[in-house]
């Protein structure tokens, strides 16, 4: 049973989750931050231009009603609807943003597939440029040949003279 367990948390998977918890707990700080610095403050502002009331829960604040002396604050349930609401919009539009940006940055397996096909295309043009050569050579071999054979011709007809 303890090999088992050991084999279990071995997988890479386990280890995989592991670290997520680990990177999303510290993740939790940054949007917290994120949130409480930038996006609370922003939709207070905006409810104290609509409202005239310091923030969301200020202006929900008299929304409530009582049964038998117990008080039901449905304006408490209404301001955080609204402030998940807004705060997870965000949240979105920047998560859109930053998977649009990675979206635009080549990944390896793109990057190697151009390297592939730049080689492919240097190694075609050098293909191309040996056998212009060997083209050229084989022509500039036949040329002087015939030339050679051309003045030996004219070299034996004038000693038979």
């Amino acid at each position: 049973m303890l090999k088992e367990f050991k084999e279990f948390i071995a997988r890479g998977n386990v280890l995989d989750l592991a670290v997520g918890v680990i990177i999303g707990g510290a993740f939790t700080s940054i949007v917290n931050a994120l949130v409480n610095g930038l996006i609370t403050p922003l939709i207070g502002l905006v409810i104290r231009l609509i409202t005239g009331r310091k923030s969301l829960d200020d202006a929900t604040s008299g929304m409530f009603f009582k049964v038998n002396g117990i008080k039901f604050e449905y304006g408490t349930v209404i301001s955080a609807i609204v402030t998940f609401l807004i705060t997870a919009f965000v949240l979105f539009l920047i998560v859109k943003f930053v998977n649009k940006a990675e979206s635009s940055l080549p990944t390896k397996k793109q990057e190697e597939e151009q390297k592939e096909q730049a080689e492919e295309k240097q190694a075609e043009t050098t293909d191309a440029i040996l056998a212009d050569i060997r083209t050229l050579l084989e022509e500039q071999a036949k040329t002087t040949t015939k030339d050679n054979r051309d003045r030996e011709d004219t070299s034996s007809s004038q000693t038979k003279k």
